[in-house]
């Protein structure tokens, strides 16, 4: 029979995918430059191969009605491509043209007028601006050139856009943005721009031109010229290849890379819907460069390094979400799993489909958690899953946790999963391992509830996903004083340290900056905290001893953390800088129990001991760094000896030190382990929600038999 495509129904079991939104390709990107084509410079410019997917998508089946692009009628030249099945643009949904199709406009201090379409102004034959001062992507460009801080409406969301190598201009972003050290990305033309701020080797490359076109952190070329301010203190360069036809065009005519940075203000969401964008960045942005297609749902930019030659995700979002993960084994329930606190994702799944979501980001305002909670109903509507079981956090005061407990009240079955165990399970579940096979999970991160109502974070277990895991080894505990003001304050945790090793007269007498820093009053008084067990929770994370060891050493980011895990970063920084990463410290395992203990006390006393003898502070880093790997190496070693297990899966936000991970994976290697590591979701908070949904799924298998 001849073929024919059916107009879609409602109501019919939904089984089609929603592609994430992908670059553009090739063909469309030559056609943008083509002086002699009718969407010659066209900002919107797509075809069946590329453009906006799931940030325009409303509900499937993807029609153009379900879209954000139901409001453009196809002019009769689009409309002729789109029902032609030997065009690339045959049911492009977002199909449109010059004509037709959505339009740029430049706001600010001198708003200027939309350009006409050629409909407007009465021609049939597309219409094709030429570069003239009504342009309002050559305005934006040469705005940036001249040091103007720009905000454009993107794919999923606003970004804030400046001149890189323009440190004043870096540094107004800096200010107006109140975002002191974080690291923004930069956005590049092609790979010969990147070549020229960074190293960059073929997988970097292979994963900076993917379809997903991620932010990929490279080392960066110290006389690249980029503003010391773009990345404070760092080696590194997060940078992206345009992948909007408004990107492209904006570079072009820019002539150089920009800084495209998230557009909200700290600690909020992406803002995406205009009078949203215009109220929180208003008082940041120079001028708006805006158009009329409608974001349906913000999606952020992800986040990539790579890590012997493979990818190794930081944040899982834009190109990659909404696509399914496959795991090697049915969901028996519709699963819904509500991940973490910080870097949120959730989960929803059904048969061999996890959905992880795209990066929801830290749920500690009500505009996130509305942004979570709309997210995971937009997911339902889109792949058809009706939740039933719910998975969360065992922390009470994360809001993912309550929105799980509040699905429980209203009749839902709830499964709590403990933090770390999520993280080894999205590990094994990372490398698609079996259900059945028997692993050490190490998970080393700042911050997870305990079973024992500690906090944990440098954790060692064994078991596997089917029949759950068991704790067998963790860092000492160690007073935190001032419980989450510690984790602001890294100097607390150290100060701590010190009162626990050597008491509280003879930690006022070392000859230390932290401690004259502190001052005689916050030591008697974290000294008191401590006595008197106050407001001072226990705690095992790896994250924290990093933040006491830098705290110890000085590092900037020590003294005033402005962005999470600042203090570890930088001390990771400055081991990188050492000459030769010389020995490491005196480590200590001691039984409690059926639980062996990794004694920190000797690491913190020899980091002292180095400080008062004049060592360079980025030895003692390497050496910490070195200490640390062979405290995992040695500890796993142990756990194998007594259980046999030999593959070790590699956990928790701390192994985004790549350091710590390469030494600890090399280590283990040398040791004869099977080494697991991320792979596809990120290690740290991000990759929650799929661990959660994996571990409650074999708990529903186990009690429905």
């Amino acid at each position: 029979g001849a073929f024919h495509i059916e107009i879609s129904h409602s109501g019919a079991q939904r089984q089609a995918l929603i592609s994430p939104d992908v670059t553009l390709c090739d063909d469309c990107l030559r056609e943008l430059f083509d002086s002699a084509d009718r969407r010659h410079r066209y900002p919107f410019i797509n075809c069946t191969n590329c453009g906006p997917r799931f940030t325009i998508t409303r509900a499937v089946p993807y029609d153009r009605a379900m879209t954000t692009m139901a409001g453009f009628t196809m002019c009769d030249g689009c409309q002729s491509e789109y029902d032609d099945p030997t065009d690339r643009r045959f049911h492009a949904q977002p199909n449109a043209c010059q004509a037709c199709g959505p339009r740029v406009r430049l706001e600010g201090p001198h708003p200027q007028p939309p350009l006409p379409s050629g409909r407007e102004r009465g021609l049939s034959a597309p219409f094709s601006p030429r570069m003239s001062s009504l342009d309002p992507i050559a305005q934006a460009a040469a705005m940036l050139r001249d040091g103007a801080i720009l905000a454009v409406k993107g794919l999923g969301g606003y970004h804030l856009a400046c001149n890189p190598f323009d440190e004043n201009a870096v540094r107004a972003l800096r200010e107006r943005k109140v975002r002191q050290d974080k690291p923004f990305a930069i956005v590049a033309r092609d790979l010969a721009q990147v070549r020229e701020l960074c190293v960059i080797g073929e997988a970097e490359e292979a994963v900076l031109s993917s379809p997903a076109r991620p932010i990929v952190l490279l080392e960066r070329r110290a006389e690249c010229g980029i503003a010391a301010e773009v990345a404070p203190r760092q080696m590194t360069l997060g940078v992206m290849l345009a992948y909007t036809p408004l990107h492209h065009l904006l570079l072009h005519d820019a002539g150089m890379p920009l800084v495209m940075t998230s557009g909200n203000r700290a600690d909020e969401p992406i803002a995406y819907q205009d009078e949203d964008a215009r109220g929180q960045l208003g008082a940041i942005a120079d001028a708006f460069l805006l158009h009329d297609r409608p974001i349906h749902m913000r999606c952020d930019d992800s986040v990539l390094r790579c890590v012997a030659g493979t990818p190794y995700p930081i944040r899982r979002s834009r190109g990659y979400a909404p696509a399914p993960l496959t795991v090697p084994e049915d969901f028996a329930r519709h699963m819904l799993a509500c991940g973490g606190e910080l870097k949120n994702t959730f989960c929803l799944a059904r048969e061999r489909h996890a959905f992880l979501s795209h990066h929801i980001g830290d749920l500690e305002n009500y505009e996130t958690y509305r942004s979570f909670e709309e997210g995971i109903v937009h997911y339902c509507r889109l792949f058809d899953i009706r939740p039933e079981v719910v998975a969360y956090d065992l922390h009470p005061e994360y809001l993912a946790t309550k929105h799980a407990r509040e699905l429980e009240e209203s009749g839902l079955p709830a499964i709590g999963i403990q933090h770390h165990h999520a993280h080894i399970a999205a590990c094994l579940a990372d490398n698609a391992r079996p259900a059945t096979e028997r692993a050490i999970g190490v998970a080393l991160d700042g911050t997870g509830y305990g079973t024992d109502g500690a906090i944990w974070g440098g954790e060692f277990f064994t078991g596997s996903l089917d029949e759950g895991f068991t704790r067998r080894a963790h860092l000492a505990y160690a007073p935190l004083p001032g419980g989450e003001v510690a984790i602001r304050q890294p100097w607390r945790g150290a100060i701590a340290r010190l009162i626990a090793l050597y008491g509280e007269e003879e930690t006022l007498a070392l000859p230390l900056d932290v401690v004259r820093q502190a001052g005689e009053r916050n030591v008697r008084l974290i000294a008191r905290l401590i006595a008197h067990e106050l407001n001072s929770p226990r705690t095992s994370s790896a994250g924290r001893l990093f933040d006491a060891v830098a705290a110890l050493i000085g590092v900037p980011g020590a003294t005033r953390t402005t962005y999470e895990g600042q203090a570890a970063i930088e001390l990771e920084l400055l081991a990188a800088t050492a000459s030769q990463a010389a020995g490491s410290y005196p480590l200590q395992l001691k039984p409690y129990g059926d639980v062996w203990i990794v004694e920190t006390g000797a690491i913190i006393a020899g980091v002292v001991r180095d400080l008062i003898a004049g060592e360079p502070p980025a030895a003692i880093a390497a050496r910490f760094h070195c200490t640390m790997a062979e405290a995992v190496v040695t500890t796993c070693a142990r756990i194998r000896d007594s259980e046999g297990a030999g593959a070790v899966a590699l956990s928790g936000g701390t192994f985004q030190n790549m350091l710590l991970l390469r030494l600890a994976a090399e280590r283990l290697d040398e040791a004869g382990f099977t080494v697991y590591r991320h792979r596809r979701v990120p290690a740290n908070d991000g990759g929650l929600a799929f661990g959660q949904a994996v571990l409650a799924n074999q708990i529903v298998r186990q009690m429905t038999g």
